[in-house]
C-alpha cells in the first residue's frame, strides 16, 4: 500500500528522480547540509549533483534512480526538481531573514516525509499570522516588491 501511495505521490508532484528525505535524514543528513541557507543572494538551493553523489558514487549504484542521477553529474546537468512550495513573482522572500526560523515552520516536516506535497499554507495571511507570532513587519514593502 505505502508503494503505490508514494508513487501516486511522485508522480504528483513530477520530480525527475524520487527522493526521500526521510530516508537521508536518517542517515543524519540536516536541511542546511544540502540546501545551503542562503545560497547565491537570498535564496536557498537545490543540493549540487556532486554532494549526491560523493555518496553515491558506491552507495545504490544500481538503482535506475541513482543511474539517472549520475547521468546528470557526467553530463554536468543540474537536476530540474520540480519546486513545490513557490511564491508568486511579486513576493520577495529572504531565507537569509528568515534563517531564525526551522525549515519546518514554511515547509512542514520534511524530514519525517518520502514524498515531498505542499502541505503548509504559504498564503499572504498565513505568512501575516507568522509575522504577528514572531514581531516581524507586516507592512506591504517587507514583503511586496517595490
Amino acid at each position: 500500500m505505502w508503494l503505490s501511495l508514494f508513487l501516486s505521490l511522485w508522480v504528483e508532484t513530477r520530480q525527475p528522480i524520487p527522493f526521500s528525505h526521510k530516508t537521508h535524514h536518517l542517515l543524519g543528513l540536516q536541511c542546511a547540509g544540502c540546501h545551503t541557507v542562503p545560497g547565491k543572494g537570498t535564496a536557498a538551493t537545490f543540493p549540487d549533483e556532486a554532494k549526491c553523489m560523493a555518496c553515491h558514487t558506491s552507495v545504490k549504484t544500481d538503482s535506475p534512480s541513482i543511474r539517472l542521477l549520475a547521468d546528470y553529474f557526467r553530463q554536468k546537468k543540474p537536476v530540474p526538481w520540480a519546486r513545490i512550495y513557490q511564491l508568486p513573482d511579486n513576493i520577495w522572500f529572504s531565507h537569509r531573514r528568515h534563517r531564525k526560523s526551522n525549515c519546518e515552520s514554511c515547509h512542514g516536516p520534511v524530514a519525517e516525509r518520502d514524498v515531498i506535497v505542499k502541505e503548509k499554507d504559504i498564503t499572504m495571511s498565513a505568512c501575516m499570522d507568522c509575522h504577528d507570532e514572531t514581531g516581524a513587519s507586516n507592512e506591504c514593502n517587507a514583503c511586496h516588491n517595490r
